[in-house]
């Protein structure tokens, strides 16, 4: 079958790059800054404590079930992966044919799974030691998947590898007795994913017990991606309006936060295990912010405002690479820590120096996406 059968829109789409870098921007530092706004707001007052503690808790991960605004980052960028598979693969299809498509898809994956190992460690440590799952792995094991079936099904199959991923993945969960415990648990440690990746994967576990980017729960990831894929379809459909386009994403997006909370009410929403009803809440969300971003961007042109997320989403992978290995907070650091950072605390609040910190080490991870952007330096992997 052939990966695509709808006329294609030629039209750079900027709103992608625009929340890919969005996205990024919260892992750089913007979140670190608005749990420092957290510590500087507490016992001023009813209003600000209020304020601030409401952002704490949004950017902080739910300790086990639940959906917060942190719980969106790592879903959302998997999510504008499947978006970009589409953008990028047709090109590379229709200039260079499917074979070489697929060479780029396995390179591509091979490298992002090779830089998640660096990013953690790498083999500084003993074998036992080594994370052989992780955020970059993931990323390189959704953008594999997805990739090879956007290659080789049409939107029918895709629907039914997504369908077929979200409801085996739910079955597994619900039917398959975990030894010693039974079926149908999805407490911590008392699952069918934690006690795969307890047993079956090796190297060291994120949380000792378990890991979040576990074996089995990579299956959900990949339909995660598959949502972005699809979404990217209807953006290069030729055959429909932009306007509609926009209308198409957001009101799909609350179609899946119904089915997903829905769901959630026998599968509960828990990210740590990448559920079903997690994959679809977040792709709800998801999808309703590609479908703003799309009207706001590239419907009604309001792109000069996005520049700076522009830049960032176009090296995102970089940055975050860069950010694992160096910390763009830790070099801020030596301009903003130590007895001056004591100095903020003291003068203004607790946690200034800690929110400074993290600002000027986003400036920095800014002024470097910039410096590669305006040199049209794009470290693809």
């Amino acid at each position: 079958m052939r990966y695509v059968e709808i006329p294609l829109a030629t039209e750079r789409i900027v709103s992608v790059d625009t929340l890919r870098g969005f996205d990024m921007l919260w892992i750089l530092g913007a979140d670190g800054a608005i749990l420092a706004l957290d510590g500087m707001m507490r016992q001023k007052g009813p209003l600000l404590s209020g304020i601030g503690s409401f952002l704490g808790t949004q950017f902080t991960h739910s300790p086990w079930e639940g959906f917060r605004f942190y719980d969106l980052i790592f879903p959302l960028f998997i999510f504008v992966t499947g978006v970009a598979i589409v953008l990028s693969l047709t090109r590379i299809v229709e200039r260079e044919g499917s074979r070489r498509a697929h060479l780029r898809v396995m390179r591509r994956a091979l490298l992002l799974y090779g830089l998640g190992l660096i990013y953690y460690g790498g083999i500084n440590e003993h074998w036992a030691d080594i994370r052989l799952m992780g955020v970059l792995q993931r990323i390189g094991l959704c953008y594999l998947f997805a990739s090879l079936m956007f290659l080789n099904f049409d939107w029918r199959g895709l629907v039914a590898a997504l369908v077929a991923l979200l409801v085996g993945y739910w079955a597994l969960m619900t039917f398959v007795p975990v030894p010693g415990i039974g079926g149908s648990s999805f407490a911590p440690d008392a699952n069918l994913a934690n006690w795969i990746d307890a047993h079956y994967l090796p190297g060291r576990l994120w949380n000792e017990t378990r890991d979040p980017e576990g074996l089995l729960s990579t299956l959900p990831a990949i339909a995660s991606c598959l949502l972005g894929v699809l979404a990217g379809l209807l953006l290069k459909d030729g055959r429909i309006m932009p306007q509609q386009k926009s209308l198409l994403l957001i009101g799909a997006g609350i179609v899946l936060l119904a089915a997903g909370y829905l769901w959630s009410i026998q599968f509960p929403i828990i990210k740590a295990i990448w559920t079903s009803s997690f994959v679809l809440v977040a792709g709800g969300y998801s999808a309703i912010l590609l479908g703003v971003s799309y009207q706001i961007i590239d419907v009604w042109g309001y792109k000069a405002r996005s520049t700076v997320f522009v830049w960032v989403g176009a090296n995102a992978i970089t940055l975050y690479f860069l950010d694992g290995i160096i910390s763009f907070e830790t070099f801020a650091a030596r301009f903003v820590g130590g007895d001056f950072a004591a100095f903020l605390d003291r003068t203004l609040a607790a946690g200034t120096g800690s929110f400074v910190r993290n600002v000027l080490g986003l400036v920095f991870a800014v002024a470097l996406a910039g410096f590669l952007y305006r040199r049209q330096i794009f470290l693809r992997v």
